[in-house]
């Protein structure tokens, strides 16, 4: 996976964080794993909140007006779709990171189209929730591959006709060919290996790439190719 550079700490004070989950255990092992972080990246970590329901989550945001929002997406039979609508009508907070246990292309899709600022597995968080959260702090998207390749077929289908305009961006050959693979959720190792390619020959190409879909992330690359009808999904 493309790796995002550490952030340069611009957070001179530790970021608040509310963590909603109806799992008790959950939540106290998502909090020992930023603990962790706290101590061996540049981010530091304050829980300021712990919610078990849909009703506790949105005090709480209002009231705590948290930086960062860990949602489970499934709350106690409620759906996380309607906090998330309910938090950015009603709270300050915009980084809100949802960890699901739901594979579903339908729930990675609401929940984006709800709010969210990435969607990540639970069973991925030991090596994923810090890069995840290193995105959406820095206001970008993150969907891990396995997330990115189910929302951008769903987006496709939603979509409907591409964008009109297309005859802006010329790509190569070649650079269509990663650019597929990247649009499937490919990894850079998986995408030189399919084309029989080095990783750094793969780098080059995506820095390419971005470059000419004027994006800064393989999300971006990808939700441009598919709106512009560069790639089908």
């Amino acid at each position: 996976m493309y790796s995002l550079p550490p952030i340069a700490s611009p957070f001179t004070h530790p970021i608040s964080t509310l963590l909603v989950d109806d799992c008790a255990a959950f939540r106290q092992g998502l909090r020992n794993l930023l603990d962790f972080h706290s101590t061996t990246s540049s981010l530091q970590f304050q829980i300021v909140g712990q919610a078990a329901s849909p009703q506790q989550a949105i005090a709480l945001a209002i009231q705590q007006s948290p930086m960062l929002i860990l949602l489970d997406m499934e709350l106690a039979q409620d759906s996380g779709v309607e906090v998330l609508q309910h938090l950015r009508s009603h709270s300050k907070t915009n980084h809100i990171l949802v960890l699901s246990g739901h594979h579903e292309e339908e729930w990675v899709f609401k929940a984006m189209q709800a709010g969210a600022k990435g969607y990540i597995f639970k069973h991925t968080l030991s090596t994923q929730l810090l890069e995840a959260i290193q995105a959406v702090l820095q206001n970008q998207i993150y969907l891990s591959p396995e997330v990115a390749t189910q929302f951008f077929h769903r987006f496709h289908f939603c979509a409907g006709r591409s964008m009109p305009g297309t005859h802006t961006i010329h790509l190569t050959e070649r650079e269509r060919e990663v650019l597929y693979w990247l649009v499937q959720g490919a990894s850079n190792d998986l995408i030189s290996r399919q084309l029989n390619i080095t990783v750094g020959t793969v780098k080059a190409y995506l820095t390419t790439i971005f470059e000419k879909l004027n994006v800064s992330s393989r999300t971006q690359a990808a939700l441009q190719a598919l709106k512009l009808g560069l790639i089908s999904a």
